[in-house]
């Protein structure tokens, strides 16, 4: 039943992007699994039903959206990692499709305006294309596996630059998803954003200070934060953690405690070992 459902929504978004059958055709490799285990905290810590959606919707992710690594096409590995930057954000909105992006290019180092990279003015991690570049991204490689090498800093550029594009998806880039939100929320979630950018910038807050720069990006540094370190931002930003849980439909503060808590009770196996010492999924 899961397969017929998930065939007939690759078919629809591939009628609607006037595809015919990608060539060649991408297959889920069993190693994947291992890879994403290894590099992405949010897939570790799904179940395995939730695992196997996740792998289908990086599949179709795969199908749709072209990968560069430099001239040539990246590989799997960097496109898993692409994938699941695109999906994290989106990942209580199943049928979301990027419809503003057809090709991510990755790049050896930061970069500038001109997308090179060693240059004094290269200080780019990430950028979504406007105008002749719509539909375009580029994100520093180094930079994209740093983002989920370390789950606690607050930053990660993959989810960062895919926030840019959700907030792009309404037509109008002004720091407010209108395609997850209805737009009657936008002048409270403004009026928070102000305050927090004013606190940032009196140095009075633990968000990183590039969230100050802009609504546009404040939205996508808020985002980095809820994602990466959710029971920190519940804690410290109890009415942005709010905010961004009804944005995004993931109680995350919620399922990092559940999934703590139930790593450390006894396995229901009645192996007398801890559950994260047993039972926990990790293929």
């Amino acid at each position: 039943m899961l397969g017929s459902l998930w065939q007939t929504f690759k078919d629809a978004v591939l009628r609607f992007l006037k595809l015919k059958s990608p060539k060649p055709h991408i297959q889920w490799q069993a190693e994947w699994k291992g890879f994403l285990e290894e590099h992405v905290e949010f897939y570790r810590q799904l179940t395995t039903e939730d695992r196997l959606l996740f792998e289908q919707r990086a599949l179709l992710f795969m199908h749709t959206t072209e990968v560069f690594n430099g001239a040539e096409p990246a590989s799997f590995e960097d496109r898993l990692l692409v994938a699941a930057s695109a999906i994290i954000p989106v990942w209580s909105f199943p049928k979301w499709h990027y419809f503003n992006l057809s090709t991510v290019y990755l790049l050896p180092a930061a970069f500038n305006d001109d997308f090179q990279c060693g240059q004094k003015d290269s200080l780019y991690t990430g950028m979504v294309g406007t105008g002749p570049m719509a539909g375009k991204m580029a994100l520093s490689r180094p930079a994209l596996y740093q983002g989920f090498r370390n789950p606690n800093d607050k930053r990660n550029v993959g989810i960062h630059e895919f926030v840019h594009l959700i907030d792009m998806a309404d037509g109008d880039m002004d720091g407010f998803p209108e395609r997850l939100q209805a737009y009657r929320f936008a002048i409270p979630w403004f009026e928070l954003a102000e305050k927090k950018m004013k606190a940032i910038e009196k140095g009075r807050t633990n968000i990183d200070p590039y969230g100050a720069s802009n609504k546009l990006e404040f939205f996508c540094v808020a985002s980095e934060y809820f994602f990466e370190r959710p029971q920190m931002m519940a804690k410290k930003h109890p009415k942005l953690y709010q905010a961004l849980e009804d944005i995004y439909q993931q109680d995350r503060a919620a399922i990092v405690a559940d999934i703590k808590k139930r790593e450390k009770e006894i396995c229901v196996c009645g192996s007398g070992k801890a559950y994260r010492e047993c039972c926990l999924p990790r293929d």
